[in-house]
């Protein structure tokens, strides 16, 4: 990515932080911001949480309640059935036929629950009733009632009032096959269900109360959540073209964590990428400005003598095409880091150690060596990895006399396949060796026309890299140094995925 492209989005970044520090969006986001949708969503499901929840409960009461009164039911039954099988407590005697007596001693014996009636019915007609107050409905003339005279079997059932259910369970007194009476417990419903009403009713109010609380909770939660998002806000509209050194503190290891480490590293990159920009900047331009210099100055001071005409001439042209190897050395540069930068091919290791051999012969008078040729084939550029070996034996002439010697190798081990120079001169000091491969890097030493710009071992590792491969140094001051470029046998699934389509075919058909 370019510097103006990286000026641009930081531009759009800049442009909106300055729209977030409108007032009228700060308003919005009050009411349509990440912490009121947050709440929003939570106080929605709550209520519709509670809301589901009181309905279930409230109609497990009512179903409580039924079963429980029907039990009642059951046992004030049970215990009349037990009082006909037993003895009249007034005259010790069993009662016999005797169903007015069994309903007399059973009605002044048990006192009905609330909203409960015990209803004695004596040869189709009500008898006797407790308590003394019963609904219109459980009446002498009531339809019901004339039912449940007639009844010759047990039944139990619901009747719909008006005022409510009347849950009921009617058993029949028979003796010797004629019914003689029936006796009936019957209970409303209306009061209990008033009371699990009035509960729910009470409940609602306390999930309220609650559900406000919480509320109010939840959106000072929700804002000690969201404050790295805002603290990400404040920092990204801090943050300027001349000052990318703002970072937000990472707390906890979340997913707000992980977005904050993510930003403070894109942080990171953006700051670097901009410090190389302008570094590369600056250094291009003071590599371009000390032949442009050179070139005006002899030209100005150019007389008539043809031999300084001739003198400048050469000299001119030696600095133009000093200037051009350099421009030549960005472009390569810059385009190592495009998708095309490699023509992949199926290389034979000894024979390209050999041509590479050749060719660095003829740079320099060296004691030359060959020591060791690879045997097999990898999936390369040929041309890049000339390259990067031919800048590796010329950065090593630049750093030995005649008498030193230049050794060229490669081997394949382990899935790799490693080229390398190893000379035996001056050697490159520690404090250098981790920044040579910089762009316009020079060692202290360094004698700066001979040298160039400074960009052959940059142009090495972005080689090296462009094959998913690296450069390895090692060097001792005094002794000598080795670079070796190790890159792999099959290249990675990046480098593939770059390569064009017929770049592919082409080193299909060669295999």
């Amino acid at each position: 990515m370019s510097l103006e492209t990286k000026t641009t989005l930081m531009s759009r970044v800049l442009q909106k932080g300055e729209i977030n520090a409108n007032p009228s969006f700060g308003w919005h986001r009050v009411f349509f911001g990440a912490r009121t949708r947050i709440l929003a969503w939570y106080v929605v499901l709550m209520a519709f949480s509670a809301l589901v929840s009181i309905l279930i409960i409230r109609q497990i009461l009512f179903v409580r309640l039924e079963k429980g009164i029907e039990q009642s039911l059951v046992q004030e039954v049970e215990e009349f059935r037990k009082l006909v099988e037993g003895r009249n407590p007034e005259t010790g005697q069993p009662f016999g036929e005797d169903v007015a007596a069994i309903f007399k001693v059973f009605l002044s014996r048990n006192i009905p629950d609330q909203d409960e009636f015990l209803l004695a019915i004596l040869n189709g007609k009500l008898y006797k009733y407790s308590p003394t107050k019963i609904p219109a409905l459980l009446r002498q003339d009531s339809k019901i009632v004339q039912q449940w005279a007639q009844l010759k079997s047990v039944q139990r059932g619901k009747v719909s009032t008006p005022q409510g259910n009347i849950l009921f369970l009617a058993k029949p007194i028979v003796f010797n096959g004629e019914i003689r009476g029936v006796f009936v417990v019957a209970h409303a419903l209306a009061g209990k269900r008033q009371q699990v009403n009035e509960a729910v009713v009470i409940m609602i109010k306390v999930i309220t109360a609650v559900l406000a609380a919480a509320s109010a909770l939840a959106w000072v939660v929700a804002g000690r959540v969201l404050a790295p998002l805002r603290l990400l806000t404040e920092t990204a509209r801090a943050i300027t073209e001349s000052d990318l050194t703002r970072r937000i503190a990472v707390q906890g290891s979340d997913e707000i964590a992980e977005i904050t480490v993510t930003f403070n590293e894109m942080l990171d990159r953006l700051q670097a990428a901009f410090t190389t920009q302008r570094d590369f900047i600056n250094d291009a331009g003071h590599e371009l400005r000390t032949p442009i210099t050179i070139i005006r100055g002899h030209l100005e001071l150019l007389g008539d003598d043809p031999e300084e005409q001739r003198e400048t001439i050469e000299l001119v042209m030696d600095e133009l095409d000093r200037m051009s190897r350099f421009v030549d050395d960005l472009l390569l540069l810059a385009k190592a880091e495009q998708p095309n930068f490699l023509t992949l091919e199926t290389v034979d290791v000894n024979s390209l150690t050999e041509e590479l051999f050749s060719k660095a012969k003829a740079l320099a008078s060296r004691d030359w060596r060959l020591e060791n040729k690879g045997t097999g084939r990898i999936i390369a550029d040929r041309q890049r990895l000339t390259q990067a070996i031919m800048n590796l034996a010329q950065n090593a002439t630049q750093h030995t006399t005649e008498s030193d010697v230049i050794a060229l190798g490669s081997v394949l081990i382990n899935g790799n396949v490693r080229f390398w120079v190893r000379d035996t001169g001056t050697g490159i000091a520690f404090a250098d060796q981790k920044r040579i491969f910089e762009r316009f890097a020079r060692t202290s030493d360094s004698r700066r026309r001979s040298e160039g710009a400074g960009l052959g071992l940059a142009i090495v590792r972005a080689i090296a890299e462009a094959h998913a491969g690296q450069v390895i140094l090692f060097s001792r001051p005094g002794v000598g140094s080795m670079f070796t470029v190790v890159i792999p046998v099959e290249p990675a699934q990046e480098v593939l995925s770059h390569e064009p389509d017929f770049n592919r075919r082409r080193r299909t058909s060669h295999r």
